[in-house]
C-alpha cells in the first residue's frame, strides 16, 4: 500500500484564471489543480480540487501550503484555451459543497448564484458576487 501525497507539501506554481471563483490553476502531474474561492467567513477560504475531484479545504494559504507558489500576479494568467479547459473540469462544482452532493443554499451566502454560467460570464472579473 502507498503512503497518501500531503498536497499541501508539493511545491505548486499558480497561475490567474481571471474567472471568479476557480481564482488559481496549476498543471500538475497531468492534472488540473484549481483552488476555490469559497464565501469567507461562512466557509473555508478555500476548496482545493485534483482533476475536478475535491482534495478538501484549506482555511490559509500561506501557512497551511508554504511550498505553494501564489505570486501569481508576476506570471500571466492562463490562455483563453487553458481557462476553459479548468472551468469544463469544474463544471458543475462553483457552490460551495456541490463537491459531496450538498450544494450551499444559505439566505447569507452567494452560493446559489455560482451557477457555471455566471462564473463563465464573470471571465476577467474576479469578482464572486
Amino acid at each position: 500500500m502507498t503512503e497518501p501525497v500531503d498536497v499541501l507539501a508539493r511545491p505548486v506554481v499558480w497561475r490567474r484564471t481571471d474567472a471568479p471563483v476557480f481564482v488559481y490553476a496549476a498543471r500538475v502531474d497531468d492534472a488540473w489543480w484549481v483552488l476555490r474561492r469559497n464565501g469567507f467567513p461562512d466557509h473555508p477560504r478555500f476548496t482545493l480540487f485534483v482533476a475536478g475531484v475535491v482534495a478538501g479545504d484549506v482555511q490559509d494559504l500561506p501557512t497551511t501550503a508554504p511550498a505553494w507558489d501564489l505570486e501569481v500576479d508576476a506570471r500571466p494568467a492562463l490562455t483563453d484555451e487553458q481557462r476553459d479547459e479548468v472551468l469544463t473540469t469544474m463544471r458543475g462544482l462553483g457552490p460551495y459543497g456541490s463537491e459531496v452532493g450538498q450544494p450551499c443554499d444559505g439566505d447569507w451566502c452567494p452560493c446559489e448564484r455560482l451557477t457555471d454560467e455566471h462564473i463563465r460570464a464573470g471571465v476577467g472579473g474576479g469578482s464572486q458576487t
